[in-house]
C-alpha cells in the first residue's frame, strides 16, 4: 500500500512539475521583441474551463478569405456576424458533448486516450472583450496572415473542399469540419490554439494543456 502511494504521489508531481513547467518556460525560448505596426488587427482567446476557441474579426477581407465555409452551411457573409470563432478537438467529445449536461462516459474516455480530431467554426456578434474569459491580442497584418494560414491548413480538404461532418452541428450558424491531427490528453485543443499563436508570431508556455496555463502564459509572455 505504501508503494502504490508513494507512486501515485510521483506521478502527481510529474504532473504538477509539467503543468508549472508548460506554463512558466516561454516557447519559443528567445524571440525578437515585436514591434507595433500599422493596421493591427485584434483576435480574441476565448475560454472555458477546458477549452480555449480563436475568435477572428469579421471584415471584408476575413469574409472573403473563410467564404469557403459558406458553402457548408456557415453564413460568414452574415452582416450580423461580428466574430469567426474557430476551434479544433477531438471528435467524439466535440460532436456529442454540446453542453456539460451531455457528458458521457465514453467521448470522455476517447478524450484521455486518442480520438480523430475536427473543426468547430461558429459565428458572433459583439463579445464583451473585458469578460474574464476573453484575452485580446493585437496581431500585424503579417502576423495575422500567418495565423489565418494556420488555421485553414488544419482543415481537411477533399475534392478541393472543406470535408464537412455530416449532420453536426449545435444550431443554425455552426458547423464541423473534419480536421488534420489526432487529439488525447496531451495534445488537445488548448495546444492547438497555442500552436495556431505561436504560427502568429506569439509565445506561449511550453506546453498548455489547460486554458488557465494558456491564457497565463500568453499574458506573461506576449
Amino acid at each position: 500500500m505504501k508503494t502504490l502511494f508513494r507512486r501515485l504521489l510521483v506521478a502527481v508531481l510529474l504532473v504538477v512539475f509539467a503543468v508549472a513547467a508548460g506554463t512558466f518556460v516561454p516557447r519559443p525560448l528567445f524571440v525578437p521583441s515585436r514591434a507595433a505596426e500599422i493596421g493591427q488587427r485584434r483576435i480574441l482567446v476565448l475560454s472555458n474551463p477546458i477549452h480555449t476557441d480563436i475568435a477572428i474579426p469579421l471584415s471584408a477581407d476575413t469574409r472573403g478569405a473563410f467564404g469557403f465555409l459558406g458553402h457548408s452551411g456557415v453564413p460568414v457573409s452574415d452582416p450580423g456576424a461580428e466574430w469567426l470563432v474557430i476551434g479544433w478537438g477531438g471528435r467524439a467529445f466535440y460532436l456529442e458533448t454540446p453542453t456539460w449536461g451531455d457528458l458521457k462516459p465514453l467521448p470522455v474516455f476517447r478524450a484521455l486516450t486518442i480520438d480523430s480530431s475536427v473543426m468547430h467554426v461558429d459565428l458572433a456578434g459583439g463579445i464583451d472583450e473585458s469578460h474574464p474569459t476573453v484575452t485580446t491580442l493585437d496581431l500585424g497584418p503579417a502576423e495575422f496572415q500567418r495565423l489565418t494560414d494556420f488555421i485553414q491548413t488544419s482543415f481537411v480538404h477533399q475534392a478541393g473542399e472543406v470535408a464537412v461532418v455530416p449532420d453536426a452541428a449545435y444550431g443554425n450558424s455552426d458547423r464541423f469540419f473534419e480536421a488534420h491531427g489526432y487529439f488525447n490528453a496531451f495534445v488537445g485543443c488548448n495546444t492547438w490554439t497555442a500552436a495556431a499563436l505561436r504560427a502568429a508570431g506569439l509565445r506561449t508556455g511550453l506546453w498548455n494543456p489547460l486554458p488557465q496555463t494558456l491564457t497565463l502564459s500568453l499574458k506573461l509572455f506576449n
